[in-house]
């Protein structure tokens, strides 16, 4: 994998180039026939996280596919599900975890998940490790996902988790870029949705009184921004002392410049949940390779294939999972000229 930066090769399926439909289409999209197993893995602070597991078919050993899921994402998200399925097509044993409390079950203490908590994202790649010893892995995050798994990268700089390789789709590098951009125009729809979301969930636990917030449920249903719910209720949950240091600390961004892990990031420069320009001033690892798209939407990048809309990400993303296991290496080796060219997908 070459890096530096490099202009995606998608191309939208004809008609539906908006960013705002791409962002959409892939609800409309058949979802692949996919069973998963559930597993719980429990945390050491007392705590847990709900996985999906995607078996392989049965044979030689399997490379580990694991992926990390957006803001309220789950097993049931579209990307989710074509991402797994992928990769289990191509014989990796793929894995799903759901941050805290966005499974089928609330989790225990009174806290939830955020952009930079990278704590059970490490606890769960060292447990794998352990588990498939000798087995390459390889970590992909989606929008939230995607910026958290950036930001584990970036904290371990010596690669002592041990990962072949990272994937990272969509992230929100600036999140008080990507919280202001949310206010304007018709993003203002997605924060709405966002919203709901969220405050479905934290709602019956302030009612509850299992939260240490000064926050009732009145003034939880005035919250009209993510920057708002950010203020008073991820910042005080998970030790900051407001929303801008939130955003400041968990932002990956400005962390890019030391990752050498190979990874491959994928960005849409219409992507409606972003400010523009976002990654003009940042430096880039030695390990990253950024692919730019000027449309996509937001984890979007529907094409037109085979007489049929389909999804380029899921396509790119499978053609990188087949070139590092060409390698033999999982990454590690930059292909010859005989070899397929990833950035061609």
């Amino acid at each position: 994998m070459t890096p530096g930066r490099h202009r995606a090769r998608f191309r939208p399926a004809p008609g539906l180039a908006n960013r705002h439909v791409q962002t959409l289409l892939p609800r409309l999209l058949p979802g692949p026939a996919l069973q998963l197993r559930e597993e719980i893995l429990e945390l050491p602070d007392g705590d847990f996280v709900e996985l999906a597991w995607a078996a392989p078919p049965p044979g030689e050993p399997a490379p580990l596919f694991v992926l990390f899921h957006g803001l309220e994402g789950s097993r049931r998200s579209p990307y989710a599900r074509q991402l797994l399925a992928a990769a289990r097509h191509r014989g990796w044993r793929a894995v799903l975890m759901h941050f805290r409390g966005c499974g089928a079950h609330p989790n225990r203490l009174p806290r939830a998940y955020h952009s930079g908590d990278t704590t059970d994202a490490h606890w769960l790649l060292s447990r794998l490790a352990r588990r498939y010893p000798g087995v390459p892995r390889v970590a992909c995050g989606v929008s939230l996902g995607a910026n958290m798994l950036l930001k584990l990268l970036a904290e371990d700089p010596d690669d002592a988790l041990g990962l072949a390789g990272a994937i990272a789709i969509a992230p929100p590098l600036d999140l008080a870029g990507c919280a202001d951009t949310l206010e304007r125009g018709v993003a203002r729809l997605y924060q709405r949705h966002l919203l709901r979301a969220l405050k479905a969930k934290v709602a019956p636990r302030l009612d509850a009184g299992t939260l240490p917030l000064s926050l009732s449920p009145a003034q939880l249903a005035r919250l009209t921004t993510l920057r708002g719910y950010d203020d008073a209720v991820t910042a005080p949950l998970h030790g900051f002392a407001d929303a801008a240091d939130y955003y400041r600390r968990a932002s990956a961004g400005p962390r890019l410049g030391g990752i050498r892990l190979p990874t491959l990031i994928v960005h849409a420069d219409d992507d409606p949940f972003m400010p523009r320009p976002l990654y003009d001033e940042l430096d880039l690892g030695p390990g990253i390779r950024l692919e730019t798209a000027r449309q996509g939407g937001h984890v979007g990048f529907v094409e037109w294939r085979h007489g049929r809309l389909a999804s380029w990400l899921t396509r790119r993303v499978a053609r990188q999972l087949d070139d590092w296991q060409a390698t033999g290496r999982c990454g590690r080796t930059t292909p010859g000229p005989g070899h397929a060219n990833p950035s061609g997908a």
